[in-house]
């Protein structure tokens, strides 16, 4: 590689730093929207989060945003959303909403009174992903906002934005062209004073040491069923795994501190993960083959509410019937479509239940025989990549793949097998 291209990579770094990527979705991130929708006398600021990514959304207990004021600046009060701690405002006349150097934001719940309101706001932080659910994919609030000094100097946009999300990491603001907003019914639109985006992008190694689901593997053509590895997720009995509790037997009773979410409570397993996928080749047509897909929850204390299966094999392209799920391709390098989204139908399987006889999502797809490129041979028929959630599945090894027997019915016949068949027909014409 030549000077010159080294030093063209590295500019490009520096201008735009890379904080994670994911190839089936590399544009994909969660944006921060700051405008400045009035500066003068008052300081009104609306702020939007929007979730930009194909797969991977924001579950419960949802987002916290959080920031640094670069002085004294307070919040005077707020829409949409609220501060978790008011602070110390005894320096301040009157009665402001949060005069905390590091504010954290969360989001209302459903059903607050109209006048808290704003417009997209109030869903308790949960964010939808883009392919899933695009019409909430948002959420925003508005805040009045004031200097605490008396320098007369205003006040400025903050720095180092977190979301409280684990695995996100949030780059500096840069400003953008201001936002325009509809009014009126469309008819009218009027303008932010300013605007400055912040970029937060997600690494699955920033969110968790391990990972947190396995993919089992079986065909009817094979009594082999491969099962997740053994310690896919953890190990019994490190100290850094989590707790389980075997077959049968009660889970312990959980006390929930300060809205956060519970520490897994597992099913013991050889693999210790919350999420196990199997897929199992079931039958095989003319020109179809048919897959059946497993989802198991061996979480004791937590339900995935709109759950997310990413799919990444060579014959998606021709998916001919997807049955009990939904099912949308993603299509990110031009005519490549080997890349699908599957999640679950609305109050019949869109919530996978926490451990148990419920705790079981399944469905069954049917895929044209491509010519060309079909095969039972060389394990083509599994999967080359899972995520559940947005989380990479542990897949095991090629060579543990079930395989075909010696002797198939998929095989071409053997010379012998040809002429044996062609005597015994020609004995039965003439006999």
């Amino acid at each position: 590689m030549s000077l010159g291209v080294v030093l063209v990579l590295a500019l490009l770094l520096l201008i735009f730093p890379v904080y994670g990527y994911d190839p089936l979705d590399p544009t994909g991130n969660i944006t921060i929207k700051w405008d400045v929708i009035q500066s003068d006398p008052d300081h009104k600021i609306r702020v939007s989060i929007f979730n930009y990514q194909l797969f991977r959304h924001v579950e419960q207990p949802g987002w916290k945003l959080r920031w640094s004021w670069h002085g004294k600046e307070v919040i005077w009060d707020m829409r949409g959303a609220e501060t978790t701690e008011q602070g110390d405002c005894s320096a301040v006349r009157g009665s402001p909403h949060c005069c905390e150097k590091e504010p954290v934001i969360v989001d209302l719940l459903p059903g607050v009174p109209y006048n808290m309101q704003t417009a997209n706001c109030c869903k308790g932080g949960v964010l939808t992903s883009m392919t899933q659910d695009p019409g909430k994919y948002g959420a925003s609030f508005e805040m009045g906002i004031g200097s605490a000094s008396d320098d007369g100097s205003g006040p400025r946009i903050p720095e180092n934005f977190t979301l409280g999300i684990p695995g996100y990491t949030c780059g500096q603001p840069f400003p953008v062209p201001p936002s325009k907003f509809s009014v009126d019914k469309g008819r009218r639109k009027t303008q932010a004073v300013a605007t400055w985006d912040v970029i937060c992008t997600y690494s699955q190694y920033r969110a968790s040491s391990s990972p947190t689901c396995c993919v089992s593997l079986s065909a009817f053509y094979s009594k082999t069923i491969v099962p997740c590895s053994i310690c896919s997720c953890g190990c019994q009995g490190q100290l850094a795994a989590n707790q389980c509790v075997k077959r049968g037997e009660v889970p312990p009773v959980l006390q929930l501190d300060n809205n956060e979410p519970p520490k897994p409570v597992l099913e013991c397993t050889q693999h210790m993960c919350p999420i196990q996928v199997h897929w199992h080749v079931k039958q095989s047509y003319t020109q179809y083959w048919r897959v059946k897909m497993t989802i198991r929850n061996f979480n004791y204390v937590r339900n995935y509410s709109q759950w997310n299966l990413v799919v990444l094999h060579p014959n998606l392209r021709s998916v001919t019937q997807v049955f009990s799920f939904n099912y949308k391709p993603l299509d990110q390098y031009g005519d490549i479509n080997d890349t699908g989204m599957f999640y679950g139908i609305q109050y019949y399987n869109d919530m996978l239940l926490q451990a148990g006889e419920s705790g079981v999502v399944q469905s069954e797809l049917l895929l044209h025989k491509d010519a060309g490129i079909f095969s039972f041979k060389e394990g083509w028929m599994f999967p080359r990549r899972i995520s559940f959630n947005g989380h990479e599945c542990v897949v095991p090894p090629s060579d543990e793949y079930p395989m075909l027997p010696n002797t198939s019915q998929f095989l071409a016949p053997s010379i012998l097998t040809i002429i044996v068949f062609s005597l015994l027909l020609i004995l039965a014409i003439f006999l």
